[in-house]
């Protein structure tokens, strides 16, 4: 274990790992199969007693990268839409970027501060903010608040679970990325939830609407 512990530390301090950690959060803004939070917590798990890396120094670093890649994503909403590519055209994707695109509406400054927990949902949100016109200033200021928090929720998520297992970094390495998942689970069926009571909500509207606008028409009447 002793092996196996210094191997770990001598890969996290590695000089190309932070430019690597930088690399994967802007990926993962625009590309949510990248394991950005796995990356994070894993490097401060090690961090936390070595010292190498540097815990503010990946906080900053996974911030900066996230808030890129955000930006970057907003730039492709802009500049092409939310539904040019063929997964966006998917039942709950269209779902997702259809209650994002209603929610900045009224509740802007929460779903993007939000939407950076849920890997999907932060792409369909900074997608549909772009494709929709909102105010780039308000996003940059959001998302920077956002990028901010996420960014000490996983290192000290890491740095929880180092301290647990000290003596076996490979334990809880795996344990800081089972708790990461385990939040983003929560948060994203709590996400599911909102979306399923808000269409539920719009469908009863909707109906009530044609029901009235039915019972106001006044009848048509033959004319000999």
């Amino acid at each position: 274990m002793e092996l196996v512990n210094e191997a770990i530390t001598q890969a996290a301090s590695a000089w190309w790992v932070l430019p690597l950690l930088f690399l994967f959060c802007l990926i993962d803004a625009f590309f949510p199969i990248v394991p950005s939070e796995s990356f994070l917590v894993s490097l401060a798990v090690v961090g936390i007693h070595s010292g190498t890396p540097n815990l503010i120094l990946v906080g900053v670093l996974g911030a900066a990268g996230a808030l890129l890649g955000d930006q970057i994503t907003f730039a492709i909403g802009r500049k092409i839409g939310s539904r040019r590519f063929s997964w966006m055209r998917g039942r709950r994707a269209q779902r997702v970027l259809h209650y994002a695109e209603k929610k900045l509406e009224t509740s802007g400054a929460l779903l993007i501060f939000t939407a950076r927990y849920i890997p999907v949902g932060r792409v369909a949100v900074n997608l549909t903010a772009g494709a929709t016109g909102y105010s780039h200033k308000r996003f940059t200021l959001f998302d920077t608040i956002g990028v901010l928090t996420w960014a000490t929720y996983s290192v000290s998520i890491g740095a929880l679970a180092g301290n647990w297992m000290h003596d076996n970094k490979l334990l809880g390495i795996a344990i800081s990325i089972v708790i990461a998942v385990v939040l983003g689970f929560i948060i994203d069926r709590i996400v599911s939830w909102a979306l399923d009571r808000y269409h539920r909500r719009a469908e009863l509207a909707k109906e009530h609407r044609e029901q009235v606008e039915r019972e106001t028409v006044p009848p048509t009447t033959d004319e000999g």
